[in-house]
């Protein structure tokens, strides 16, 4: 892309003053100015219209039982088979989502390379390479395992992989990709500037990482591979279990579409989105979408009826979401406070929200598909997210829950 082809492109959309600076650039600072520009998916404006927006009604929710626990000791057996022989066939992937940083845990760097080590290193990163160890341990089979990084974090991440030598595992079956990005816009529609050749943007969400991958190039190698499944997991749960044979086995057995690892509530009031249905369609509900009644409703035995929350690991089948790529993702918007560089050229950090920004989540891809088998699991053996330093969710409990597993640290 050229100048003219940028500024006739910007034209069509009121966003001409992303080329205000151009000539004050180097050739080099012109020529990734003119990348982003070629980059940007315009498209994601339109959902500022009232009737585009996503941030909409729900649905009628029903209740959706899972795979309990004690279903999942009754049928061992046949689900571990199944499971065994999709992983023996190559026919399953794992998909780290590892885009963030650790800010919240007072951590510049990736969130994957926090240390939650005592006597001796153990990295985020670590564990969930020694779970899915594990896995390739019993079925003698590499499985195939794909790292989402951002343009922030990617280059510190490969490079850790490399400098720890993949963490034993093997490193011609991990390959990174970097996640799409979204502009950043003013309550106006005006997209920001960061810097005079920078252009404000964000990641697109938990629910643009297979999109990611195509853009990628990487559905052609997932075919030619011929890989069925993926099992996509979050970077901050260290007890999860990754390409678990059988979940993946449960899912397969049951002929749907997808599969959910769900834990049961610790109560009511538990601030985590629950697996459902709405509209008849597989869904999540927030907690605070939930009403007092959704909240409280029993079953005659006195079970909680919306029980089980997701724990962001989900198996999905490839061909499925190749078909549902060809559609448009509902797209959130949501308010942010995001820096920017004003008229004057002066760089701002605002002390309240200022603008939006645009993404896609993985709760929208589970009700994109005609059935999600929720799956239970134990929770102190699968549930150890590391969200806060301390308290609920944090270095402190994930560290006790690693331990309890016997896991020295």
């Amino acid at each position: 892309m050229n100048y003219n082809d940028a500024m006739e492109l910007l034209k069509k959309y009121g966003q001409e003053h992303l080329l205000a600076y151009y000539d004050e650039l180097s050739d080099v600072g012109k020529a990734d100015l003119l990348s982003q520009i070629s980059k940007i998916d315009f498209s994601l404006l339109d959902n500022l219209n009232a009737d585009n927006n996503q941030n909409s009604q729900r649905g009628s929710f029903e209740p959706l039982g899972a795979v309990t626990i004690n279903d999942i000791q009754k049928f061992s057996e046949e689900y571990k088979t199944a499971g065994y022989d999709a992983i023996k066939a190559g026919k399953v992937a794992a998909i780290l989502l590892a885009g963030g940083q650790g800010t919240r845990l007072g951590f510049d760097k990736p969130k994957g390379m926090f240390n939650v080590g005592e006597t001796k290193d153990l990295f985020i990163f670590q564990c969930l390479i020694n779970n899915l160890m594990k896995v390739v341990n019993e079925t003698g089979t590499w499985i195939n395992l794909y790292v989402m990084t951002s343009e922030k974090n990617n280059d510190d991440t490969v490079a850790f992989f490399k400098e720890k030598n993949y963490f034993g595992y093997n490193g011609d079956y991990i390959k990174f990709f970097i996640q799409d990005m979204a502009p950043s816009v003013d309550f106006n529609g005006k997209i920001f500037l960061e810097s005079k050749s920078r252009i404000s943007s964000s990641p697109n969400g938990n629910g643009g990482w297979f999109s990611s991958m195509v853009r990628a190039g990487l559905l052609d190698e997932l075919k030619s591979k011929g890989i069925e499944w993926l099992n996509v997991f979050a970077v901050d749960n260290v007890l999860q279990q990754i390409a678990d044979p059988l979940f993946i086995g449960a899912v397969i057995k049951s002929g749907s579409e997808s599969g959910g690892k769900v834990v049961a509530k610790a109560d009511p009031q538990e601030r985590v989105g629950v697996l459902c249905l709405e509209d008849g369609m597989p869904s999540i509900v927030e907690y605070y979408e939930m009403t007092d009644e959704m909240i409280n409703l029993r079953s005659e035995e006195g079970e909680l009826l919306y029980k089980y929350g997701v724990i962001l690991n989900y198996l999905f089948n490839t061909a499925k979401l190749e078909e549902l790529n060809q559609k448009k993702m509902p797209v959130h918007i949501v308010d942010k406070k995001i820096p920017f560089m004003n008229e004057n050229g002066e760089f701002i950090n605002p002390s309240s929200p200022n603008g939006h920004k645009f993404e896609t989540l993985v709760l929208d891809m589970v009700h994109m598909h005609n059935s999600c088998l929720p799956y239970e699991v134990v929770r102190n053996k699968e549930f150890a997210p590391i969200k806060n330093p301390d308290g609920v969710d944090s270095v402190v409990s994930a560290k006790a829950l690693l331990k309890e597993n016997g896991i020295e640290l």
